[in-house]
């Protein structure tokens, strides 16, 4: 993953020193099993403990030397071990088979991310109750197919997102018990050549669940099920990004991305604020879908296992990961620091001569003893004249003179108060955030 959208405590699961550090402690507990159950002897564990209790420094580089020689990365990686160990580590490794502790690895690296992105949703989620609350009964138009439709408030906007988040969490809650799983089964995991009580024991140290059949490899539909996860949260913060920049558009103007000291928004024009954080985060949330379809593609592996997999999840468990957690980081600052503008808002609101107004007109007529059919009639026609004079004309006052209308000037005024439209709003922050 480039730098640029890069968060160093996300990116330092995926470094070799911690991958390695991993591999060491998945051996090493099976080891200290597979001593306890008598088949290698305590000395071995013992000499691989007293070892790592040293802290020793990863020699990424000695391991890459030795793999360019043995082509393959668990060999190397258990001779450099033995190297610093001495005799008593050739009992590492007894009856386990490579993916034994690739396939545990990265179930133990999933988690930590995991952990990482479930705390950068609940940073989100607490921003935008903050701002939802604030903007709880701020007016501003709800839009449908991107035209004016009738009134809501930008709380209620936020409040949908946070809904949104609070269900992309719970997802990705379910989504980290599915892939935190530890297979120690041996070659076909069969347990042929180890205990499955070695499995057990390595999952509880590593905070896992034993994995029910591996077939020496884990499962890929729980990796497929992660990533569409993922992919899913990606989508969630296009929604909302996507949101904040229809709002910045210049005719527009309801909210923008704060625009900070000294920052600049063109090469050649210096009036220019554009919404780059949230275009930012559009092209992110495409990436981390991109990620998707391979791992559905890894599900299907020839029988027992093949390694059409792991080349797979070299790319995308790195870096659908830490892209998402610049993501939501970055959306979490673009909420938190969104410049949202009431006044405008209401301009907007009222921009189009009182049309938003025109679902109860048409509902008091069919009140009042109006068919349906002749209600729409009778509220479109006066509709269209206000629409076709850019909001000139007011729907209300065309009304009140429409002969036809079985309305007293007071009904139809009443049908026009806006606050008819946010009677509810209690009720839906009640069933999003709680009494």
């Amino acid at each position: 993953m480039i730098p640029r959208y890069s968060r160093a405590p996300m990116t330092a699961i995926w470094t070799p020193e911690n991958r390695f550090r991993i591999w060491f402690e998945i051996e090493a507990h099976a080891t200290e099993a597979l001593a306890e159950l008598g088949v290698v002897p305590a000395s071995a564990a013992k000499a691989l403990w007293d070892w790592w209790a040293t802290k020793p420094a990863i020699d990424v580089a000695a391991i890459d030397a030795i793999e360019a020689v043995t082509k393959h990365d668990v060999i190397a990686f258990l001779t450099w071990v033995a190297e610093q160990v001495g005799d008593e580590a050739r009992f590492m490794h007894q009856g386990m088979t490579s993916s034994d502790v690739l396939d545990t690895c990265l179930a133990v690296q999933l988690a930590q991310a995991t952990d990482i992105l479930l705390a950068d949703l609940d940073a989100l989620l607490a921003a935008i109750r903050t701002r939802a609350e604030e903007h709880k009964l701020t007016p501003t138009i709800g839009r449908s197919h991107g035209i004016h439709a009738e009134p809501v408030t930008f709380g209620l906007k936020l409040a949908q997102a946070y809904a949104e988040f609070d269900r992309c969490k719970a997802r990705l809650t379910a989504a980290r018990a599915e892939i935190a799983t530890c297979a120690i089964s041996g070659a076909v995991g069969t347990f042929a050549n180890i205990d499955p009580r070695v499995e057990a024991h390595v999952a509880a140290k590593m905070g896992l669940a034993v994995e029910p059949v591996s077939t020496q490899v884990i499962p890929r539909d729980r990796h497929a099920m992660y990533f569409a996860v993922l992919g899913v949260i990606a989508s969630s913060i296009e929604r909302l990004a996507t949101e904040v920049r229809h709002l910045q558009r210049t005719e527009v103007l309801e909210a923008e991305e704060y625009f900070s000291p000294g920052q600049k928004g063109s090469s050649a024009m210096p009036h220019k604020r554009n919404p780059v954080l949230t275009e930012n985060l559009t092209g992110l949330a495409r990436m981390v879908r991109g990620y998707v379809t391979p791992a559905l593609e890894n599900v299907a592996l020839w029988h027992e296992r093949d390694i059409s997999h792991s080349s797979v999840e070299r790319y995308i468990g790195p870096d659908a990961t830490i892209t998402l957690d610049f993501a939501l980081a970055r959306l979490t600052g673009v909420i938190d620091k969104l410049l949202v503008y009431p006044a405008r808002m209401e301009k907007n609101l009222n921009k189009m001569g009182g049309l938003v107004h025109s679902q109860r007109v048409l509902l008091a007529l069919t009140q009042a003893g109006v068919s349906r059919e002749d209600s729409y009639k009778l509220v479109q026609r006066n509709a269209m004249k206000v629409w076709e004079s850019d909001g000139q004309l007011s729907l209300l006052e065309l009304l009140k003179a429409d002969p036809e209308v079985p309305l007293s000037d007071a009904e139809l005024e009443e049908k026009f108060d806006l606050g008819y439209h946010l009677k509810h709003v209690d009720t839906i922050f009640a069933r999003v955030f709680g009494a």
